[in-house]
């Protein structure tokens, strides 16, 4: 397949490279201040649609939303963030979401059903926001540092990891969090994932190992066994991801080039 974005590479690194949940269309962002989003035709023609540009904003994250109506863009230094309405073409900056206090927010996930957006704060605080307001309604706290969060595909749990190697299970309707354990052998938590029909739990740390765990272990056990330790990567596990059966798991590390395996 050619690239992409073959119409228009970015003049930055590349930080989001994410398919539209209904359309062919692939969307591009990085820190070249843009997002762009390409038709995603046949193996000769990717066709771009258009290219937003934030001003002095390199993008940290993007994300389409659930509905594939709007782009959620998280900056590298910034404590705002914006919303591009792909209905109406604007572009719309949150400024400052009441109650959170935060110099920086960057990590980011949103719930399967689209209720809700969690932000990763510093200090292990997790702010859940509506979707649809954008407001806040609950901030909850881990033990040290979340480095990363995964929503369950009923969206009714948050599962987040720690800096410290530790997994946090949150009830998302009351914040209570509904258990505790400890990834295994991580020195420092960077990655998390839920397969999509809710088996299992994947866990990347800084010395490349990917954990595998069933759900069912995970939350009653506070020292659960991985089913499998993936070792391929020797770099950081920056990224772990399953595809849509749960047939396959993506793990790799922003750290090596080529640095992508296929489990």
């Amino acid at each position: 397949c050619i690239p992409a974005n073959q119409e228009r590479f970015a003049n930055g690194k590349l930080v989001t490279v994410q398919f539209h949940p209904s359309a062919q269309v692939v969307m591009t962002a990085g820190h070249d201040r843009s997002v762009s989003l390409f038709q995603v035709k046949n193996f000769t023609l990717n066709s771009k649609i258009q290219s937003i540009y934030l001003e002095n904003f390199p993008i940290y994250k993007a994300r389409f939303s659930v509905d594939g109506e709007q782009v959620i863009a998280t900056g590298t230094h910034h404590s705002m963030f914006f919303v591009y309405d792909m209905m109406a073409g604007s572009i719309i900056p949150i400024p400052k979401v009441r109650g959170v206090e935060e110099k920086f927010l960057r990590n980011f996930e949103l719930s399967p059903d689209g209720s809700f957006m969690v932000l990763i704060g510093t200090s292990g605080y997790l702010h859940l926001l509506s979707m649809k307001t954008k407001e806040l309604i609950s901030t909850m706290k881990v033990n040290g540092r979340c480095t990363a969060s995964a929503f369950t595909p009923d969206s009714s749990k948050i599962y987040s990891y720690s800096k410290e190697g530790e997994v946090f299970v949150w009830d998302v309707r009351n914040r209570k969090c509904l258990h505790k354990f400890e990834d295994e052998g991580s020195l420092e938590g960077k990655c998390i994932a839920v397969s999509k029909n809710n088996q299992y739990v994947a866990c990347g740390s800084s010395s490349g190992v990917v954990n595998l765990y069933t759900t069912d272990v995970c939350l009653k056990e506070n020292h659960p066994k991985p089913v499998k330790a993936i070792m391929n990567l020797v770099t950081s596990a920056t990224c772990v991801t399953f595809n849509p059966t749960t047939e396959i798991l993506a793990v790799a590390s922003r750290d090596a080039d080529e640095a992508v395996k296929l489990v």
